[in-house]
């Protein structure tokens, strides 16, 4: 596999870890703490990570640019950069990565000055080539390193990688469907949640409205008890004359009779 080769294939696997904390970023922003408290120490450990990848990748992605020019693979990354830049938003708790464009005035004379200086140099491949078959006829040049565990995939070429580079961003495009649908429905709840408890508050409203009439009721019946138990002591003797006259126009009566 060529120095090339691995860089693609490492750049591939740190693109791949840094949308994965980006969408938990998100997962976590999408729960109702994340608002109450913004600089929490999982959102600060995923910044300062992401941070870092971006600044990695960015310098890779360069770096390959420089070395073998914007081939297909090195725009599939450019372009996976840019929407994880994209996927920060405006509110990038302190996350502040360059876009690979505004660097890139300088690349095409390098490009250029590097297809110019390898214009020379594709003879000597040729040059190479006459002493190799021998050495395949021969099998003596043909030693492997021994391995205990020998990987069970072999090493994927540039279109391999550019192939399964394709099929996880489409993975990663499902995700993504699935994250939006998910805060969506969350978003969705959370109305209706909105709703029952207005509902409730109003319900609440009315039932203190009726205690403090009921309460109000409640009270003025206590005070025309107190009235009246009032009125009785103090006019006591005159409700025990009156008593005793009644009992004895009674016993006038019956006895009469």
């Amino acid at each position: 596999m060529s120095s090339s080769t691995k860089a693609l294939a490492k750049l591939t696997s740190l693109s791949t870890k840094t949308l994965s904390l980006l969408l938990e970023r998100q997962r976590l922003q999408s729960f109702p703490s994340a608002s109450l408290n913004p600089s929490s120490q999982p959102k600060n450990q995923h910044a300062a990570q992401i941070t870092k990848n971006l600044q990695q990748l960015r310098a890779g992605i360069l770096d390959m640019e420089e070395k073998d020019g914007r081939t297909e693979a090195v725009a599939l990354l450019r372009g996976q950069y840019e929407r994880m830049r994209a996927m920060l938003g405006d509110n990038a708790d302190g996350i502040s990565v360059e876009s690979l464009d505004t660097p890139m005035l300088p690349p095409p004379a390098s490009v250029s000055s590097s297809s110019t200086d390898s214009l020379p140099r594709a003879p000597s491949p040729q040059m190479v080539l006459p002493p190799t078959p021998p050495g395949k006829d021969s099998g003596e040049f043909q030693y492997t390193p021994y391995k205990d565990d020998p990987d069970a995939d072999p090493p994927l070429d540039d279109a391999g990688l550019m192939l399964q580079q394709r099929m996880m961003m489409n993975e990663q495009d499902d995700h993504l469907d699935q994250l939006s649908q998910s805060i969506n429905r969350q978003h969705h709840i959370s109305l209706q949640i909105g709703g029952e408890l207005e509902v409730h508050s109003g319900l609440l409203e009315e039932l203190d409205t009726d205690i403090d009439r009921t309460h109000s009721r409640l009270s003025g019946a206590r005070r025309r008890l107190d009235r009246v138990a009032q009125g009785a002591k103090e006019n006591s003797s005159a409700v025990a004359i009156g008593v005793i006259i009644l009992i004895l126009l009674i016993l006038i009566i019956i006895f009469k009779t």
